[in-house]
């Protein structure tokens, strides 16, 4: 069984990619489940495929399988859900997600307790005593009339706390977006987050299309929504990403936000509070 951290702690493991494992109290988040290993593809609509350069720290056979209390789905591609993963899910698992996501989970996949969220709408877990409620927020994963041509993407807001309501860590999930001015909002609704976990990697298509955030638009999100802490993901597992880690921390560190940014490579785990690292 796994372990469970320290009252009002979010123990979190990175697994690669976009993948984690979030676990508090008694509850288990698995984010974006990614399971392909090294030079596999990911497939990514329209005929584009991408090529995997890393292995996921677990594989899908190693996850709590028992204790997961649902996936956060922020987008449905193949660098986030791919084939390994929609084999060896439970059909019984809920997903969160978007209502794009959610149609192709329950009528193609056979993932009938997938939840499809509108922005700003929220869904709420519970097991034992811990609470999470899950908010869909703003994305964009590519600018004008592209994004036609890519799944619709949404962030997420995890409000940890006990059944009781009170919200003891905030966490933003920010999927796959590009920094625009609908992020504003969150800003103003959210002013005080506790940790964002960052989609970067300038993922970058055929043609010089970028749909995620490089280093320039990472650090300029940390400089509008100031979280307690980040954390950066999704920036070296496939080939269509070309903008490396190391960007964006010098990016960040010229603009003074160097010290919120927490290093947590694949495999490693890291335990955060509202105002501290564990």
């Amino acid at each position: 069984m796994p372990r469970t951290p320290p009252e009002g702690a979010a123990e979190i493991r990175f697994i690669g990619n976009a993948t984690l494992l979030i676990r508090y109290g008694e509850l288990t988040l698995l984010t974006d489940p990614n399971f392909l290993h090294r030079g596999q593809l990911a497939h990514l609509g329209y005929g584009l495929v991408s090529r995997r350069l890393t292995d996921p720290a677990l594989d899908v056979a190693d996850l709590p399988h028992d204790d997961l209390d649902a996936v956060v789905l922020s987008h449905l591609h193949g660098d986030h859900f791919d084939r390994v993963a929609r084999r060896a899910l439970d059909r019984s698992l809920p997903f969160v997600t978007t209502p794009h996501a959610s149609r192709f989970l329950q009528g193609l996949y056979g993932f009938h307790r997938a939840v499809g969220l509108r922005t700003w709408q929220s869904h709420t877990l519970l097991r034992g005593d811990a609470l999470v409620r899950i908010t869909a927020l703003p994305g964009r994963h590519a600018p004008g009339p592209a994004r036609a041509l890519l799944p619709p993407v949404m962030g997420s807001l995890l409000e940890f706390g006990d059944r009781t309501g009170t919200v003891r860590l905030v966490v933003y999930l920010t999927g796959d977006t590009l920094l625009y001015d609908g992020l504003r909002e969150i800003a103003r609704r959210h002013p005080d987050i506790h940790l964002a976990v960052l989609h970067l990697g300038g993922t970058t298509l055929p043609g010089g299309m970028v749909v995620t955030m490089d280093a320039v638009q990472g650090a300029g999100l940390l400089d509008l929504l100031r979280p307690r802490r980040a954390l950066p993901v999704h920036y070296d597992d496939y080939t269509v990403f070309r903008s490396p880690l190391s960007d964006f921390l010098t990016e960040a560190d010229r603009r003074g936000l160097g010290t919120c940014v927490l290093r947590c490579t694949p495999g490693e785990r890291v335990t955060v509070t509202a105002d501290r690292v564990l």
